[in-house]
């Protein structure tokens, strides 16, 4: 598999991959691609990319930024709580060990399940399918929406899906895969069978909002990590991002919001 064309076809992006990917194979440390590369493995959708995004485990990064800084290629943690970056001048390669919402993790089942292929000479693994709705299904912001690209891997992986996982996955928050089946029924009703009727059906038995979840919290925000912050800092309601729901801490959404608080809240002229 060669992977999408690299946005101007940049030369020094190729490098830089190969020098990241060169590092962590010869290093033994386990990763899966994702980003662009898995979604034309997955659903057969092809773009243009300027970067490379890896999932890595979270356990792994001091030792993954030793290996790169032995060959050269500077690599810090862009967010604590999710994603790290490999940078040689203007070109950027993504490590990610979570997602920006902190429910979503890697783990060894990411690696585990990974589908084999070859990527820029390399051999890899590309990110299971079920791990890769997982993630982007709870990608809901006003300027990307990775809905499409859930239905999309449905439509082109969804006879060798493993759905008992894919729902494990979601756990208590099965709305939110309800919500793109309903979405992929309404825009592939050729494609109806492609969906178990024991998941539907499970998903809306357990469609009610779960006993635990207290009062006044705003679960949108792990959906967006700018769309609900009204919610939280002029409507008075709790972030699910924190504890006892979330896994983030006040500091790394503080760190995570800081880049889009001022767009939403600008200063008063």
């Amino acid at each position: 598999m060669s992977g999408p064309r690299l946005l101007e076809d940049n030369t020094t992006s190729v490098e830089l991959y190969r020098t990241v990917l060169a590092s962590l194979h010869d290093s033994g440390t386990p990763f899966v691609i994702g980003g662009t590369y898995a979604l034309e493995h997955l659903a057969g959708v092809t773009r243009r990319t300027k970067d490379l995004d890896l999932f890595i485990l979270e356990e792994d990064w001091p030792a993954i930024q030793r290996a790169l800084g032995a060959s050269g290629v500077e690599a810090h943690m862009e967010f604590p709580h999710w994603l790290a970056k490999a940078i040689r001048g203007s070109d950027l390669v993504d490590l990610i060990f979570a997602g920006g919402n902190g429910l979503v993790r890697v783990d060894m089942e990411w690696i585990s399940h990974g589908t084999p292929g070859v990527v820029l000479g390399f051999p890899v693994h590309i990110c299971p399918p079920e791990e890769m709705i997982w993630s982007k299904s709870f990608v809901m912001e006003r300027e990307r929406f990775d809905g499409a690209d859930v239905l999309h891997i449905i439509r082109r992986s969804g006879r060798d899906l493993d759905w008992q996982r894919l729902r494990r996955r979601f756990g208590e928050n099965g709305n939110v895969l309800l919500a793109h089946l309903l979405l992929f029924l309404f825009a592939y009703p050729d494609a109806r069978d492609l969906v178990p009727e024991w998941l539907l059906d499970d998903l809306w038995s357990r469609r009610s909002i779960p006993p635990d979840v207290p009062d006044r919290v705003c679960r949108g925000t792990l959906l967006s990590r700018a769309q609900y912050l009204v919610d939280v800092h002029g409507w008075g309601y709790g972030d699910a991002r924190l504890a006892p729901i979330g896994h983030m801490t006040e500091e790394q959404v503080a760190a995570w919001t800081a880049e889009v608080e001022p767009a939403m809240f600008p200063s008063p002229a």
